[in-house]
């Protein structure tokens, strides 16, 4: 059988070879190959970043309760198909002072979608937490961190900046013990923690695990000397 080569590969290697560059670039942290993109701030200070995806839902308020008790600014990665349903929470969100960032509009897995469903995604969400808000989002987190070709553009068109995290809690999973063990394990000055007020644009999720471990982990931060900022302020200088 013949076998098609190309500059002395296999077409079979070849592909196999861009697969696994395509994968790569879809997930790892630091990969810039879908657009610019950030897991950490700036290591220079003792900061946080709290962030939270898939909300808003309807136990955002008790979070926004506590972070205001303990004045922490986090910011939430907002999917356009929860704000419409709850925009009123997600106005007070944004009331409260925290960061917004586009999540997308129905929290779907990227790669192999379409250029234009992956515009789609981002502009409508976009047009839904400005119309709802009054905020113009800064920065974009994909679902599941799973970056994809049309991103780049997106971004672009948007003025948008992609970020991952430096530590997950993994609290759609986990219990709240474990969840703050581990996220508490993985911070260092600039970290960048995802967690989760929603689940993905489920209505009423279940977030108990999460706000119990939010509870444990900021007082805790705090008696380490840190402080805590949004996105954008842990990349300042």
């Amino acid at each position: 059988m013949r076998v098609t080569r190309v500059a002395g590969l296999s077409a079979g290697a070849l592909l196999s070879g861009l697969s696994a560059a395509a994968a790569y670039g879809s997930v790892a942290k630091n990969s810039q190959l879908f657009g610019p993109t950030v897991y950490r701030g700036t290591p220079g200070r003792r900061s946080i970043a709290l962030t939270f995806d898939d909300g808003p839902s309807e136990g955002t308020g008790e979070l926004l309760e506590y972070l205001h008790k303990e004045e922490v600014p986090a910011t939430f990665f907002m999917c356009g198909l929860n704000v419409k349903r709850l925009p009123q929470v997600a106005g007070a969100v944004a009331a409260s002072g925290h960061q917004l960032g586009n999540h997308t509009y129905s929290h779907p897995n990227l790669p192999f979608k379409s250029r234009a469903f992956i515009d789609h995604e981002f502009t409508e969400t976009q047009k839904i937490i400005q119309f709802e808000t009054g905020v113009t989002p800064m920065v974009l987190r994909a679902p599941y961190g799973f970056r994809w070709v049309g991103m780049r553009e997106v971004q672009q068109r948007l003025s948008l900046l992609s970020v991952m995290w430096t530590v997950s809690g993994f609290d759609w999973r986990w219990p709240a013990g474990r969840i703050a063990r581990h996220v508490l394990s993985h911070c260092d000055p600039g970290a960048i923690v995802c967690m989760h007020d929603g689940r993905g644009v489920r209505v009423k999720p279940d977030i108990r695990a999460t706000l119990a471990a939010v509870r444990y982990i900021v007082p805790r931060l705090k008696d380490f000397g840190y402080t805590f900022e949004t996105v954008s302020g842990v990349l300042s200088p």
